[in-house]
């Protein structure tokens, strides 16, 4: 490991956060893989999971910039504290009544709630913690935590809903949130960043006025519009394959739905980690704008993959562990240099305001591609979808590569 990586990992808060993040992180994903598999066994139905994926998405529509706001006036520690506790009580309910659809919905939606002033707090604690020059690796490692808990999370849902069954796994979850609360609780905030904080709170909130000017401050700042535009995309993708991934498992992959977990996701979480080492390594000189391009374009490709792959030669299912791989790398790309342009051309005091809005612009854009896919799904295949995906990714490239040139 790189000595930059080491250094960084070697701030102490720094390196509570990233333990924190990464037990939180893997019982959120781990939620998220046992909610599509609860309601698609129930229910046998992409629609019925897209419903599922809607509970976590739609309240960034509603709640992603006020808790924003919010969260530029509170100790960002605080709310990381609060947010995985209530999460952690929350999962509660689901050991009894994990059954019952609507519930399910219901619970879902408040965790999102909730997540949705834990999202503000978590990556904007980056800067705080670390110094400027350190910001590239810290955001690497935090994209090896990230998707090194989403790895662990999803090779272990197989195994542990199993071994557990569909009700004591929450009780599996609500001991990893605790974990990263006891974390984030000994993080120690620089004393002036207390001074601060403290001077905020006595401030009142005019969300109206926070909204308004977040959004101006997005518009008038082209790295950061042409970022949170990117880290939507990342995470709009990242949705819809949980919408068909269910089917694309058993229907193109023809592999059960608990193996998708390890066939798919693992190596997409394995790809992340080895992409964000690669850029805290050997890529941090490359320009971050040029590292998000050749994520988007891997992206497009590795997509359009993935059904012909099957239907053209790629008979074993590991080769389709290649190409998720593939994509892995492709979201490191996009993610690391992304956050970073974000944290670098933030003030600390938007900063939540501007994560709010990365959170609100992925509840607004994914809303109707993600009933879309579900449907279309349903009507048409899991197959056709992935080709079309893939080639708008592609268009993306291409006129991002243009537009570059054109400056």
């Amino acid at each position: 490991m790189n000595s930059l990586l080491l250094r960084t990992l070697s701030i102490r808060p720094f390196s509570f956060l990233i333990i924190a993040e990464i037990c939180s992180q893997m019982a959120m994903n781990m939620l998220h893989f046992v909610l599509i598999v609860v309601v698609y066994e129930l229910t046998h139905s992409n629609t019925a999971v897209a419903g599922v994926v809607l509970a976590l998405t739609t309240p960034a529509i509603f709640f992603g910039i006020p808790a924003g706001a919010y969260v530029d006036r509170q100790s960002k520690k605080t709310i990381l504290l609060y947010t995985n506790i209530f999460r952690m009580l929350l999962l509660i309910p689901f050991i009894f009544f994990s059954t019952v659809l609507a519930l399910v919905y219901l619970l879902a939606f408040c965790i999102a709630v909730i997540a949705q002033f834990f999202i503000p707090a978590e990556t904007p604690m980056i800067p705080i913690l670390v110094k400027k020059q350190f910001l590239l690796p810290a955001n690497a490692l935090f994209g090896m935590g990230l998707y090194g808990s989403v790895l662990t999370g999803y090779a272990l849902t197989g195994p542990l809903l199993i071994l557990l069954g569909k009700n004591n796994i929450f009780i599996f979850l609500s001991v990893l949130f605790l974990i990263a609360s006891i974390f984030i609780w000994l993080i120690k905030v620089p004393k002036h960043q207390e001074i601060i904080e403290k001077k905020r709170n006595n401030t009142s909130i005019d969300i109206r006025g926070e909204v308004k000017t977040a959004f101006s401050f997005i518009v008038k700042t082209q790295g950061v519009y042409r970022s949170l535009f990117l880290l939507t995309l990342s995470q709009i993708l990242i949705f819809i394959f949980a919408v068909i991934g269910p089917e694309y498992a058993v229907k193109v992959l023809g592999i059960t739905v608990s193996e998708f977990p390890l066939y798919f996701a693992s190596p997409a979480a394995l790809g992340m980690v080895a992409g964000s080492f690669l850029i805290g390594n050997f890529l941090h000189r490359i320009s971050k704008t040029s590292l998000a391009t050749v994520g988007v374009f891997l992206s497009g490709f590795g997509i359009l993959l993935l059904p012909f792959g099957v239907k053209t030669g790629l008979k074993n299912v590991y080769d389709i562990v290649a190409l998720s791989f593939m994509l892995g790398i492709a979201n490191a790309f996009v993610f690391v240099p992304s956050n970073t342009i974000l944290q670098e051309e933030t003030a600390e005091e938007i900063r939540g305001k501007v994560y709010g809005a990365l959170n609100a612009l992925v509840g607004i854009f994914s809303l109707i591609p993600i009933l879309i896919v579900g449907v279309l799904a349903d009507f048409f295949g899991v197959t056709a979808v992935l080709v079309v995906i893939g080639i708008l990714i592609l268009l993306f490239g291409v006129i991002r590569v243009l537009l570059h040139r054109g400056r």
